[in-house]
């Protein structure tokens, strides 16, 4: 038997209920710890290497964002979700290529990973081009100042990856609206560490752009603390889904 967005197992369904048991149970504490609304916090499912299936699952169970990494896999899953007849608000949270800009926009809510001035540009005409609706963008940031690895550079004048230039680029343009920033605690460095940098970064950042409150922080293994340092959007995927059943 495979999945389809149609068919979901009974016991799937129950392995993805008592995870998002477990993953709302710990937002929660953390948000009690950190003195915070619960409500402050929405849980990004994501659903990389799972099937459609598992999205409407969620869904059903009350999961409202969904993100993905990989627009090869993220489209055709979108389009399958919809069939289903299930809406969630999809975030592309992976390293995004310009040139697949256009197919990106006709499904996904958000794009967390905009982190140029140059992707940000094609972003916009392809929103422009290809939907009826601003679409909501969050830049990446380089914690560590690491260009290599992805993110605006939050301390460098660089006019292509210097987050105020892709910051201005996005709340510039046309068909974008800027939302916040997002980030990923870098390879080697606690959490503690990278989530203090982070929220430093975003208290500077909303001087400029007092509107773009958003921050995508945090993932399965360290969710509590990214809560602590002001995470609005937490992207949790092993800790939900588990480890993908074998199809027979």
């Amino acid at each position: 038997m495979t999945d389809t967005p149609a068919t979901v197992r009974p016991d799937r369904r129950a392995e993805l209920a008592s995870g998002l048991a477990r993953i709302r149970a710990r937002i929660a504490d953390a948000c009690a710890a950190a003195g915070r609304d619960r409500s402050e916090v929405t849980l990004v499912a994501v659903t990389k290497t799972y099937p459609a299936g598992d999205v409407v699952a969620l869904a059903g169970l009350g999961v409202t964002d969904v993100g993905e990494n990989r627009d090869q896999e993220a489209a055709p899953k979108a389009a399958e979700v919809a069939a289903a007849g299930v809406t969630p608000r999809w975030h592309f949270i992976g390293q995004l290529q310009r040139n697949k800009c256009r197919s990106v926009v006709r499904y996904a809510d958000v794009v967390q990973s905009v982190d140029s001035v140059r992707l940000a540009a094609a972003l916009d005409a392809a929103a422009a081009a290809g939907r009826d609706r601003p679409l909501d963008v969050l830049v990446q940031v380089s914690i560590d100042g690491d260009a290599a690895r992805g993110g605006a550079l939050p301390d460098a004048a660089d006019p292509d990856r210097g987050l105020g230039p892709v910051a201005e680029a996005v709340a510039g343009s046309g068909a974008l609206r800027l939302g916040g920033l997002m980030a990923v605690a870098p390879l080697g460095w606690e959490p503690e560490r990278a989530f203090a940098r982070l929220a430093e970064v975003a208290q500077r950042f909303r001087v400029r752009h007092p509107e773009a409150t958003a921050l995508s922080a945090g993932m399965s293994g360290d969710l509590e603390t990214a809560i602590e340092y002001g995470a609005t959007h937490v992207r949790v995927g092993s800790a939900l889904l588990g480890m993908r059943p074998t199809l027979r």
